[in-house]
């Protein structure tokens, strides 16, 4: 086996070790699996593959349970520290990984990782291979030969190389007398003592005196002093070191090296894995890196040989589109994509044949301006783009026209496919469904998440190219799943929609903002005060540890959960904590609530001073706010608003209705309307429940929450108490959203065992939607996904976990994925609808913004009534469902002024 190199590695080893190096915190999943051993695992399994280039590879693992050394010594390696609970979990899926990549994993009972790694290395250095060896452990220095290398980590992910001589200078002697040493100083990893007095230095002359550890056995009475006597007294407890620590290399093992050999990547199992682990940059250095399986690697064959890409001089662009005016095409911008900020740097555009053109804006000539630009508007020229609404912008920011004709939208298209990961980056994307690796491009990522590749062609054209092999594969996989007219029906038209909402903004009176400002700085300078006032002295009242003194050593409350740093001080646990001091009578607890309710107060009014400043800060030159409504990041189908957030200044608060008082209608509009869903979500549960009398209710048009209240409590609807309605209100939508009993518990803050009762009542009266939430559930473990009514699918692989928190977390969201997932599609459904009413009508009005199940409006002048009849009927007749859909409208000169 000549020429063959063998890499074995210590899987525990090195999991533990990228374990404590990376922050568990910033590598954790949605469903709350912490994957920072399994991240840097795969990061140091690269970079050893890179370095090695091994022929062969196998990875080792420890057992949990005993092995043969425990029942000779029980306390072997008994002094370790419990396994950190955030590790739990992560070596199973690094096993995963690797049957992903392809690449053999190894255990066996009794034994440990290191033996199994012994006999291997003992088998390929007898066969002639070159054998490397990765393990944290310092056992494996006895290994080291001059065929065998042990490569030891080091402190900022460096590797040591651990030669023959290597081993002799860092330890004194040379590897096959390494165990020798190891059994009269101990090992403390492994629970080993030494012998005691005797360090390194000692142990090492004498092995050299007496040639190892058998000559030092033999001559022991012949050593002076103390340490003679000491090794005297612990000879037994030597002998022991050294048959426990001698790794075994013949062990039976009934392993062959041809299944050492790597299997190669595959392909969709890794992209599988890791979409549940949201890696996403090591996706690419995976596929790119290490070998593919056999199958796969036919398509990754696929190589920009094809790709004939230019530069375009001034007329070029214009030409180029002339002559492939009748194909599908690639678009790819390099540029800023956001509302009323967009701007091109770079077009790159190609047809499938490989032919492409990259055009720097600079060098754009009149008649390449408006050929691109007709072009862009031409509905029958079809594009394939990725964020295509960045695009608008970037396209109406730069040249003043609207992007139309997308034939496929690449993000919109995986969304729908995998709605749950956390991105959907054109590179990642290509990788995944085509198989090819791009051209890396410049660093400097500008908004639209594209960057210049220092002047080079080949990154954009290779993009605008890939994005056509790209959508053929999205599209046919999408039409797999039933979800074509999801994709092209609503998200992609929606679109549209949005980036004109985004383009048009809300106008807001700043003058409102200064004031609130100023209002919630001076309630936060107040608190503050009060805070000091409560407890006799001032105080960081931003400082955990400085609060930590203060509520528990000078205040003496109740301590709240444990953390690395002390108590928490979060929001939640000090409002819990305030909750519980209103039932206690005694001084402490009123010093507790007074100092309490002003931090809680303090904290309060700095959001809402935050907020305010931002939204003051977010309004451009045109005095309008231009959010952007994220159209690919909640699994359920919602939309999301960022830069800045609109959908989360609340109605509910009085601090966000004064908010809302700041959003106007703008020049030439003389009022906004709001036009929202009425209890959409319950409506959804009686019809896919198909409980008669939730159903009867909704027909009827009763106040449902005291319809539901009377029929849980035994009284009439007309008795039921204020208190009793927002119980059944709260527990209703929380039904809705797999809230349990603990957690309605929290929400009402009455005790649990009401709050299971208040449950147990009520499925009583609507068993129908009792037995659809268990169905609902039942079903998606069946078939691994969620479905609405649109079938909008959600996959949660974690209902089948054996983790039981990753399990019922699963469980949740299965709960209330169709629920929302539904309500999202039918907001969507009836944007379009009233976007295009509001079209043929030939109506100046037109929708701002949409909140959830809201829809704000900017009315022109004298157009409200008509207004008001298109988008009632619109939103009314989004879809067809057992019960009527209802909406209510209200019209105002702001914002919180048009709220009903």
């Amino acid at each position: 086996m000549v020429n063959q190199r063998l890499l074995l590695l210590d899987g525990h080893s090195l999991a533990f070790r990228s374990f404590f190096a990376l922050p568990k915190d910033s590598f954790r999943t949605d469903q709350g699996q912490y994957t920072n051993g399994i991240h840097g695992f795969i990061n140091t399994l690269l970079k050893l593959y890179a370095d090695v280039k091994p022929t062969h590879v196998a990875v080792a693992f420890d057992l949990s349970g005993g092995t043969f050394r425990t029942k000779e010594y029980a306390a072997y390696k008994g002094g370790r520290a419990d396994t950190p609970e955030e590790f739990e979990g992560q070596i199973p899926l690094i096993q995963e990984v690797l049957d992903a990549l392809g690449i053999e994993w190894i255990t066996k009972d009794q034994f440990e990782a290191d033996d199994i790694i012994a006999t291997l290395a003992d088998r390929g250095e007898k066969a002639g291979m070159k054998v490397v060896v990765s393990s944290g452990d310092k056992d494996v220095y006895q290994l080291v030969s001059d065929a065998v290398t042990v490569l030891y980590p080091m402190p900022r992910s460096q590797m040591l190389e651990m030669t023959p001589d290597v081993v002799k200078e860092r330890t004194g002697v040379p590897p096959e007398l390494y165990s020798d040493l190891a059994a009269l100083v101990g090992e403390k990893a492994d629970n080993l003592p030494g012998v005691p007095g005797v360090g390194a230095k000692t142990a090492q002359k004498w092995i050299d005196t007496y040639g190892g550890l058998e000559g030092i056995i033999e001559h022991a009475d012949e050593i002076g002093g103390k340490v003679g006597d000491s090794l005297r007294e612990n000879l037994e407890q030597v002998k022991l070191n050294r048959r426990l620590n001698e790794l075994l290399r013949d062990m039976p093992l009934e392993v062959d090296f041809d299944e050492l050999k790597p299997r190669g990547v595959d392909r969709e199992a890794v992209h599988q894995l890791f979409d549940t682990l949201d890696f996403t940059s090591l996706r690419g250095r995976v596929l790119a890196e290490l070998p593919l399986a056999e199958g796969d690697s036919e398509m990754a064959s696929e190589s920009l040989a094809g790709l004939e890409a230019v530069t375009a001089a001034p007329g070029d662009l214009a030409a180029w589109l002339a002559a492939h005016a009748s194909e599908r095409l690639g678009l790819f911008l390099v540029g800023r994509g956001q509302p009323r900020r967009g701007d091109i740097e770079m077009i790159a555009v190609a047809s499938s044949s490989g032919d492409a053109l990259v055009a720097d804006r600079v060098d754009l000539s009149e008649e390449d301006v408006r050929a691109f630009t007709t072009w862009c508007e031409d509905s029958e020229a079809i594009k394939v783009v990725h964020e295509a609404k960045a695009a608008w912008h970037a396209i109406k920011g730069s040249f003043d026209a609207e992007l139309a004709g997308v034939g496929v939208d690449t993000e919109l298209a995986a969304y729908i496919l995998h709605p749950d990961q956390r991105s959907y980056d054109l590179n990642d994307l290509i990788v995944r469904h085509v198989g090819m690796v791009l051209p890396d491009m410049a660093a400097d990522e500008l908004d639209l998440g594209l960057s210049l590749g220092g002047g080079a062609v080949d990154g954009p054209a290779a993009r605008a190219w890939a994005l056509l092999p790209l959508a053929d594969v999205l599209e046919r996989e999408v039409d797999a799943r039933g979800s074509t007219e999801l994709l092209h029906g609503i998200e992609r038209p929606l679109m549209t929609v949005l980036a004109r909402m985004e383009h048009v903004g809300i106008a807001a009176d700043t003058a409102v903002f200064d004031d609130l400002h100023k209002e919630f700085d001076s309630r936060v300078t107040r608190a503050a005060e009060s805070a000091y006032a409560a407890i006799g002295h001032e105080v960081n009242l931003s400082s955990p540890k400085q609060l930590q003194v203060v509520l528990f050593d000078e205040l003496g409350l109740p301590p709240t959960r444990k953390t690395k740093s002390g108590y928490t001080t979060n929001a939640e646990a000090l409002t819990d904590l305030f909750t519980q001091l209103a039932l206690r009578e005694d001084d402490r607890a009123a010093a507790g609530r007074e100092f309490l309710g002003q931090l809680l107060e303090h904290r309060d009014a700095i959001k809402l001073k935050q907020s305010v400043e931002g939204l003051s800060k977010s309004v451009l030159d045109d005095g309008r706010i231009h959010t952007s409504f994220q159209q690919t990041v909640a699994a359920t189908g919602r939309l999301s608003s960022t830069e800045p957030n609109l959908q989360n200044i609340h109605a509910r608060t009085e601090e966000g209705q004064r908010i809302r008082e700041a959003f106007v209608p703008g020049d030439g509009y003389e009022s906004i309307m709001t036009v929202d869903y009425s209890q959409i979500e319950m409506r959804l549960m009686a019809h896919q429940s198909g409980d008669a009398a939730l159903i009867q209710a909704f027909i009827d048009g009763e106040d449902l929450h005291s319809y539901v209240a009377g029929r849980v409590y035994g009284i009439d609807p007309t008795e039921v108490s204020p208190a009793q309605r927002n119980k059944i209100k709260a527990m209703s939508y929380g039904l809705a959203y797999g809230l349990s009993a603990f957690g309605l518990s929290r929400q009402l803050r009455i005790e649990r065992s009401e709050a299971q009762q208040l449950m147990n009542d009520y499925f009583e009266r609507f068993g129908a939607v009792r037995n659809y939430l268990e169905s609902v559930v039942a079903q998606a473990r069946r078939d691994g996904y969620t479905s609405t009514i649109l079938g909008r699918r959600r996959y949660l692989p974690d209902l089948t976990s054996d983790n039981r928190q990753r399990r019922e977390a699963a469980e949740r969201m299965a709960l209330n994925a169709p629920i929302q997932g539904s309500a999202a599609d039918i907001i969507k459904i009836a944007m379009l609808g009233v976007d295009r009413a509001l079209t043929v009508e030939g109506l100046a009005s037109r929708v701002l913004l949409q909140v959830h199940d809201e829809l704000v409006l900017e009315i022109a002048s004298g157009e409200e009534e008509k207004v008001r009849r298109v988008v009632t009927q619109q939103m009314e007749s989004a879809v067809d469902l057992s019960v009527p859909l209802s909406v209510g409208v209200g019209v105002g000169p702001s914002w919180r002024a048009a709220a009903h």
